[in-house]
């Protein structure tokens, strides 16, 4: 059998989830049209082979060079937002150890806590620099 508590957590559950389908429901019918390719991108980044590096590039219909070069300006522009947010992470982080490790007062489980969480944080730096390997990565693999 239900309670009230559990039948008011369902029925609020309910209500939620239909009001989320009716806000978002006319949103995925209206995107749900033919989408058509870019006629061309804006390059941010510097890559090499890419006629277009650094300027617009308008599309090539027979090689689609231009369409790599847009792929991987965008490969660049997604980690290097990971990057920074992960580097800022992980410097508040190191931050918050430092300050419970500091603060441990001889304790041995704050002691812990706090190195577990610099430890933690440097862990975060790595996958940040290994975020920013990945587009030399791609880079290398397709030949760019």
């Amino acid at each position: 059998m239900l309670n009230k508590k559990k039948m008011k957590k369902i029925l609020a559950g309910l209500i939620l989830g239909g009001l989320l389908v009716s806000l978002f429901l006319p949103l995925a019918v209206s995107q749900a049209q033919e989408v058509l390719p870019p006629d061309s991108c804006k390059m941010a980044h510097t890559i090499a082979n890419c006629p277009a590096s650094g300027n617009d590039c308008d599309f090539d219909s027979t090689t689609y060079d231009c369409g790599i070069c847009c792929m991987l300006n965008t490969i660049y522009t997604v980690t290097n937002w990971i990057f920074y947010i992960l580097i800022l992470v992980a410097v508040i982080m190191i931050i918050l150890g430092g300050f419970v490790f500091m603060t441990a007062a001889g304790s041995p489980e704050k002691t812990a806590k706090g190195r577990n969480i610099v430890v933690y944080a440097v862990i975060g730096i790595a996958i940040a620099i290994i975020a920013k390997l990945v587009p030399v990565l791609v880079r290398t693999i397709i030949g760019f």
